[in-house]
């Protein structure tokens, strides 16, 4: 199991949008991944999650995060093995352990917790709640999301994290993140 959770070495940058829920980490991954060129991972619990909602009308439980850690760390060691210059990440095993702690009273598994300190990004990209929150089937805290926020950004400065806010519209986010980008790869 512990293979699985394991990032791979590679030469391109990793980045991760990374934040609560409906924050635009999705939105924002595709048109980077477009503008860059690059590709970029989607997020694994998304389609993990939805398909156990239409055959079982059940939302994510402890059980789930261990598959969904190793979906997402398949996606995107398949991915780093095929880019030579930028990954940008749509979520991480780092935010799949917050989302533990969060929702299950403070815990996480051993291993995921592990990986997902231990696997490293060269830019965390914290998306702000600034934008509106936008109802769907897993989507479940509209009345939380400064609470959630501020988990997230303690979560990365607990760790020690170097992290860069990304707020306001889509426009003025796709331009923050860019310009964030634009700076880490320059001299690749």
């Amino acid at each position: 199991m512990e293979e699985k959770l394991k990032q791979i070495k590679s030469s391109c940058k990793r980045v991760v949008l990374y934040g609560p829920e409906s924050t635009g980490k999705t939105t924002l991954a595709r048109k980077l991944s477009a503008h860059y060129k690059a590709p970029w991972v989607p997020e694994f619990a998304r389609d993990y999650l939805q398909k156990i909602w239409d055959q079982e009308k059940r939302i994510c439980e402890p059980k789930d995060l261990l598959p969904i850690a190793v979906g997402q760390m398949k996606a995107e060691n398949d991915l780093a093995k095929k880019s030579n210059s930028l990954l940008i990440c749509d979520t991480n095993l780092f935010e799949t352990m917050v989302y533990s702690k969060y929702y299950y009273g403070g815990t996480c598994d051993p291993l995921l917790e592990k990986y997902a300190i231990e696997n490293s990004y060269d830019l965390y990209l914290l998306t702000n709640i600034d934008i509106p929150w936008v109802k769907d089937d897993l989507r479940d805290k509209p009345h939380e999301r400064d609470e959630s926020f501020q988990i997230f950004k303690e979560e990365l400065v607990k760790n020690n994290i170097p992290f860069k806010i990304v707020d306001g519209d889509f426009e003025k986010r796709f331009g923050i993140c860019k310009n964030f980008i634009d700076e880490l790869i320059k001299d690749v």
